[in-house]
């Protein structure tokens, strides 16, 4: 029997009867974004916004019952009557709203709901409750549900955290019928943007382009040292810019990355450590990122080609010190790379695969050229498929065509639990207006400090990460901490890309490390240990987001000048910190950290590389000669070594 991979393995093996549900409703769901996208009109009319946001929340958030099943331990193939009725409870009830979503508008009904209407929008917000629950286990849920009964008791919380309190009838009609709450910005952003991007991903792993990417990775680096590595961070990156998930990018790259490294000679937790550290940086790796950067292009009210711009140089920083780390490893144990035979031919990957690259290029043209976001994932899906079904290997079987779209199902059903749980958290701070006040004590509490505000900032990131999504992390901190560091002065993209990167960094680090347990799995060795190697490789990652909200050229919001600068700056910095943290320098050899010549060297070359990374011309002048005169310490003390054998 066939083992599931760990993604997999939580959803439920469905009857073919209800298989056939799911993929009727992913295909209706699909085509309810392409007519709403490409302003098609239904029966001679266009959808009203929220009419069209409650049909996409009927579609998904009912196949969350169908393919998750009510606890992780039952069953797995059988559906309950409870399973059933929730689906069809989840189908009906925003069925009608959108029926009636003028109504709603016209009639004011997110304050004050008739009776039934009040009725159905109770059991709307269990049923989200439980659908979170169900996708996403029990701390994101209480969580949730903490913060969407805020108005109940939000006059008796103390300091700034006090705001307007709310009857439950009015919460319940808020968070049902408001365009702040279940259909605010979350929900508005899979509707109108990310949808196409979730299934341009989903399109590219079923025709192959997994595939395609990581024997790229090989032809480019394979015959390195350390090659086999350097291919799992390279593909992961491609891989994971294209797909946005941490775990996915684990698990479909990992599974064949994680036994190639551990076979070239890293011990198991090394690489699943690599695998990890790699797959969550794909998350911050332009052109399509994670569902967070979507949020944000929407909280911003910018282009998300904007947002992908800015994230470009922090992104190709983490990698380039992944490399350096992963590279410096390899030349300490004498690793080396893979032999000829077992690379494949480039001119033979590109030839197979042209159409993948064909297919990023047109999204890239239509998302930063014409600008049509919405409609760029569609029109390279389509590019995509057509060129797909020219060759044996990639075509699409009938058979494989329904699986692609019941996959879409998937991931946009878990999507939609959580984006829309995560809406109620909105809701509750707009109803309260917390949000404001929260920002204001922020800055009383640090005293306008600008260091204690990052560090703050950077340890609430931290901690909500750990019990959080990183799309529900960010959007919590977007209304009440970042509008705190934007009054002190910082970048407004910055300081929403700061607050990002750190509430990702809880996928690698303990005691939670989600991305740690499927990297284990595979390289059958401990989580906590993969977790560690992770942290290691990613400690550029906890440095970068100083970096860049200190000096916003490195998220391209300055002058050309003025950004070039900064990224030769910081990527050498990059360099040296990423040397000294695995011991070795290119050029220079290894580092011995365990003497003490050795210790002060790396120290100095570690400061050198951080000053580096600090903005302004003068800390760029003393980072270099602080660097340069600890290269000049080790080849003194080395020549004096010598001289004394």
């Amino acid at each position: 029997m066939e083992q599931k991979s760990p993604i997999e393995a939580r959803y439920r093996t469905l009857p073919d009867f209800w298989k056939w549900v799911t993929i009727a409703l992913s295909f209706i769901g699909l085509s309810l974004a392409i007519f709403q996208v490409f302003h098609f009109q239904i029966f001679g009319k266009m959808l009203m916004e929220n009419s069209y946001l409650y049909l996409l929340l009927s579609v998904y958030l009912s196949m969350v019952f169908l393919f998750f099943p009510l606890t992780r331990r039952g069953p797995k193939k059988a559906i309950f009557r409870i399973d059933v009725l929730f689906c069809l409870l989840t189908l009906a009830i925003p069925s009608y709203f959108a029926w009636l979503g003028y109504d709603i508008v016209e009639a004011g009904w997110s304050y004050r709901a008739p009776p039934h209407m009040f009725v159905m929008a109770v059991i709307l917000w269990a049923l989200v409750l439980e659908a979170v629950r169900r996708t996403s286990g029990a701390s994101l849920t209480v969580i949730i549900l903490l913060f969407s009964l805020y108005p109940l008791y939000a006059p008796y919380m103390p300091g700034f955290m006090e705001g307007y309190g709310r009857s439950f009838s009015t919460a319940a009609a808020f968070h049902a019928f408001s365009i702040q709450s279940l259909l605010g910005i979350p929900m508005r952003v899979v509707g109108m943007i990310l949808i196409g991007f979730i299934i341009f991903g989903v399109a590219l792993q079923a025709s192959g382009g997994g595939d395609f990417f990581l024997n790229l990775s090989y032809c480019i680096l394979g015959k390195t040292r350390g090659g086999t590595a350097k291919v799992a961070v390279l593909s992961s990156a491609l891989f994971g810019s294209l797909s946005g998930s941490v775990i996915s990018n684990v698990v479909t790259t990992g599974s064949i990355t994680i036994p190639a490294i551990k076979k070239s000679g890293y011990p198991a937790h090394y690489a699943g450590g690599i695998e990890c550290a790699a797959s969550t940086g794909g998350v911050l790796m332009p052109p399509v990122m994670g569902a967070t950067a979507f949020v944000m292009a929407s909280f911003l009210a910018i282009s998300y080609g904007k947002i992908a711009l800015a994230a470009a140089i922090p992104s190709i920083l983490v990698y380039l010190g992944l490399l350096i780390q992963v590279d410096g490893y390899a030349a300490r144990q004498g690793l080396k790379g893979l032999p000829e035979s077992e690379i494949p031919s480039l001119k033979k990957v590109l030839m197979e695969g042209w159409f993948y690259l064909g297919a990023v290029a047109v999204l890239l043209y239509f998302l930063f050229v014409l600008r049509l976001e919405s409609q760029a994932p569609f029109i390279s899906i389509l590019f995509l498929l057509a060129f797909a079904m020219i060759r044996k290997e990639t075509r699409f079987t009938p058979r494989s065509f329904l699986q692609f779209i019941q996959s879409t199902g998937k991931l946009l059903a878990e999507l939609v639990a959580i984006l829309s749980g995560v809406g109620m958290i909105l809701g509750s701070l707009a109803l309260t207006g917390v949000a404001a006040a929260f920002a204001r004590e922020i800055v009383a509490l640090a005293g306008g400090n600008l260091y204690i505000m990052l560090v703050l900032g950077a340890f609430t990131s931290f901690i909500l990460g750990m019990g959080m999504t990183i799309t529900a992390c960010y959007v919590f901190l977007a209304l009440v901490l970042a509008p705190a560091l934007e009054m002190i002065g910082l970048n407004q993209i910055a300081v929403h890309l700061y607050v990002m990167y750190w509430g990702m960094l809880s996928y690698i680090t303990p005691p939670v490390a989600l991305a740690s347990f499927p990297a284990a799995v595979i390289a059958q060795s401990s989580p906590m240990k993969v977790a560690l190697v992770a942290m290691k490789l990613g400690a550029v990652k906890y440095l970068i987001p100083l970096f860049f909200v200190l000096d916003p050229a490195l998220v391209m919001q300055a002058e050309a000048g003025a950004i070039l600068q900064a990224f030769a700056s910081a990527t050498l910095g990059v360099l040296l910190i990423g040397s000294v943290l695995e011991g070795y320098v290119i050029g220079i050899g290894k580092l011995e950290l365990k003497t003490i010549h050795g210790l002060i060297s790396g120290a100095a070359l570690f400061v050198g590389g951080f000053i580096l990374g600090l903005p302004g011309l003068k800390m760029d002048l003393l980072g270099l000669g602080i660097a340069a005169a600890a290269i000049l310490f080790i080849f003194l003390t080395r020549s004096v070594k010598k001289a004394g054998q």
